[in-house]
């Protein structure tokens, strides 16, 4: 069975009279929306849960978990050998639990490097939260706050938007955002009007560092032209509004590439930074339907094919001067 490693890079730059500098003058981030990573045990906590368990209607098990695992990890090191370096930073989205990560951390070669977790169980109704590793020698965080967007007066049963400020080695800081919006399920125009509730919480957050060097990474479950996204043009950049006049994408869905998992910088990291999507052929699939390639996924249908996520990674390079 062919296995799927979906990746996000990121190399940082500190400017305007702030001078960083790390191993090899870069960071590497990685985003990637890891599609359903559940353990295999059922808690009792939810249709989601059950469903990723032995007894569920996916059957999954102790075996296809460590395969998960195992296909992520060798994503970690394809990058590594890519971009020079083991990832400093790496930001996921629909991770159920913060024993998924202990697990694929500790299970492969992972754990010759001294990642670290940060994380919390949200309200998402699926179960499925966002989270953040990171390589303790490279980086401190300094705080992590985890913001529950507000829709017509209440909080959103979504995920959170995790907000972690870290320091390199020579006190730079840094703010990293991870985002995971809510989906278009029921429809579009039914789910407009919360997508833009999670974009008025990051705008909000993002206000309040404004001055600082931000990097937002997330899927936001639309694309760059997406009338949310204005709101967020005097803060930040959006990285990935060339690729998405390119026609490039993140996920296929019937034959159409859609970018919806991006980058976004403070206009101080812009200059010194590119976005792009890595296509690793071994993560992929050819699909006769539509003809061409696209990522292999875990379950196509009820149906194990062993891939890892329908989502393929997308890069950020920022070069320290």
């Amino acid at each position: 069975m062919k296995e799927i490693v979906c990746v996000v890079v990121l190399c940082l730059s500190c400017v305007f009279g702030i001078t960083c500098h790390a191993e090899e003058d870069s960071l590497v981030v990685v985003f990637w929306n890891v599609e359903n990573f559940f353990d295999y045990f059922d808690g009792g906590t939810g249709d989601s849960d059950r469903e990723f368990s032995p007894r569920g209607a996916r059957h999954w098990n102790k075996k296809r978990f460590y395969a998960k695992c195992d296909a992520m990890a060798k994503t970690v090191f394809w990058l590594a050998d890519r971009y020079g370096r083991i990832p400093d930073v790496i930001g996921l989205a629909e991770v159920e639990n913060r024993g998924v990560l202990i697990r694929m951390i500790s299970s492969t070669l992972l754990r010759k490097y001294d990642y670290g977790i940060v994380h919390k169980e949200s309200g998402d109704r699926r179960g499925i939260d966002v989270a953040l590793l990171y390589r303790k020698s490279v980086l401190d965080t300094l705080s992590s706050t985890f913001v529950v967007p507000l829709y017509e007066g209440k909080s959103m049963a979504t995920r959170d938007i995790l907000h972690v400020k870290m320091s390199l080695a020579d006190g730079c800081k840094m703010d990293f955002i991870v985002n995971h919006h809510p989906s278009k399920f029921g429809g579009e125009e039914e789910s407009r009007g919360r997508r833009g509730a999670a974009m008025e919480a990051l705008k909000n957050l993002c206000d309040s560092l404004k001055g600082g060097h931000m990097i937002v990474m997330g899927d936001f479950n639309d694309t760059p032209d997406a009338e949310h996204f204005r709101m967020l043009d005097e803060i930040l950049v959006n990285k990935a509004e060339s690729l998405h006049q390119r026609r490039e994408g993140t996920i296929r869905y019937e034959g159409k590439w859609e970018l919806i998992d991006m980058f976004m910088t403070s206009h101080s990291l812009s200059d010194e930074s590119r976005m792009e999507i890595v296509r690793v052929p071994f993560l992929m699939t050819y699909e006769k339907k539509h003809p061409g390639e696209k990522p292999l996924r875990t379950y196509v249908g009820p149906r194990y094919v062993g891939g890892v996520s329908d989502h393929c990674p997308i890069v950020l390079n920022v070069h320290f001067q």
